[in-house]
């Protein structure tokens, strides 16, 4: 296919995982509403998040391996199927019972098409644009991580949580009419096995960077998952400054991810990954002691939003790098990492922040993202060479 020819059903592919984006985390936006509505403390809320992430964690390897065989085309339409459904079930939902339940069918739509979107991308283009159709599909999430949930919080405040939830089915359906257009046939390719998943993780380094991404979100989302739900508690901030806080982390949010590559190419993976470390690092201290009035939360969410979106792409070209032929599994690893680390976070702040207050809650967030340290500094020891052949004795000299 033909460079130009390809950008459409990129942009679709990056639209469907818009969609998956935003389907997976505007709950958190709308923890108020909901709550409001169905009667149950706001924390509780974030356990919508653990339910979408861990299925999405849980049934990704799985779904690669059972559906490894079935054209591209149809697994991605079969994945935002099974989303609308989920989504729709989610709109109509009578209790939060049912909700969660509406989370499982939607995480199993997303757990199909996440992999499969980036493996297309990857198939669709010539070899040399590969790293730049992933960064196209990925841009997808990373819009729907800084924009789909303020999107969500402002229209849930306008037109209420189940309007919000119809619009995201009408977005994901878009996305799906797109792909079925502008989306040829594409043949899978190998089937991955379980055997293929384990020799990549044996990979020096792949490990570790995969736990790192785990332990990073589940810090991130031990705040972030009861964001709504925190920032009352913790700064008296109602469903309004709510909406122009995560606004204002979205806006942020991508100045830090347009600034990743840019940083990446000066400081290399390693550093770039570091700075995004610290600066985490300096977040949640400040969560814990600035004062308690709505300015000083507004001011570390816009902090936090930039580092937040300078560790994501970054660690994923550094997947990308370390095993390029490999880059379908261990990009399904990460994913399955991030969102695992998602579903903890949430389970976390959701069970922590009643107990705990807003205070103390992101000294919790500190443990984890001590443990990515490690995990980072780990995956930057040298890799042992492959042993060179020994070269072959010379020729005795003749006399």
């Amino acid at each position: 296919m033909a460079s130009r020819a390809s950008t459409p059903a990129l942009l679709s592919l990056a639209l469907g995982y818009f969609a998956l984006g935003t389907a997976s985390l505007a709950v958190i936006g709308l923890s108020g509403p909901i709550a409001a509505d169905l009667r149950v403390p706001p924390a509780r809320v974030g356990t919508l998040v653990t339910v979408f992430s861990l299925v999405f964690a849980l049934a990704a390897p799985v779904a690669a391996i059972v559906l490894g065989r079935m054209d591209r085309r149809r697994v991605l339409l079969l994945g935002l199927a099974l989303m609308t459904i989920g989504n729709i079930a989610g709109a109509v939902a009578p209790g939060f019972a049912a909700l969660a339940a509406a989370r499982v069918a939607a995480g199993l739509g997303a757990a199909v098409f996440g992999p499969a979107a980036s493996a297309t991308g990857s198939m669709i283009v010539p070899v040399e644009r590969r790293p730049r159709a992933l960064a196209v599909v990925f841009g997808g999430m990373t819009a729907a991580t800084v924009l789909g949930v303020p999107l969500a919080s402002a229209a849930g405040t306008a037109v209420g949580w189940r309007a919000t939830m119809v619009a995201v089915v009408v977005l994901t359906l878009g996305a799906g009419g797109l792909l079925a257009v502008l989306l040829p046939p594409v043949a899978a390719g190998p089937a991955p096995t379980a055997r293929a998943f384990g020799r990549v993780l044996r990979t020096p380094g792949a490990a570790s960077m995969i736990v790192t991404t785990l332990l990073v979100l589940t810090a991130q989302f031990t705040v972030y998952g009861v964001a709504g739900a925190y920032l009352g508690t913790r700064f008296g901030a109602g469903s309004g400054l709510v909406s122009l806080t995560l606004l204002v982390f979205g806006a942020l949010g991508m100045v830090g991810n347009a600034a990743g590559a840019r940083v990446y190419s000066r400081l290399g993976g390693g550093r770039t990954i570091a700075l995004a470390l610290a600066g985490l690092t300096v977040t949640f201290l400040a969560l814990s002691s600035v004062p308690p009035v709505p300015a000083a939360g507004v001011a570390v969410f816009a902090f936090w939003a930039v580092f937040n979106t300078l560790f994501m792409a970054p660690q994923q070209a550094r997947l990308v790098e370390l095993l390029p032929d490999q880059r379908g599994i261990l990009l399904a690893l990460n994913a399955s990492a991030l969102y695992l680390g998602m579903s903890l976070g949430s389970l976390l702040g959701s069970g922590l922040l009643p107990a705990l207050g807003g205070r103390w809650l992101p000294a919790v967030a500190l443990l984890p993202l001590v443990l990515a340290a490690g995990a980072h500094a780990a995956s930057l020891r040298p890799r042992p060479s492959r042993p060179r052949a020994p070269a072959a004795a010379p020729a005795p000299a003749h006399r």
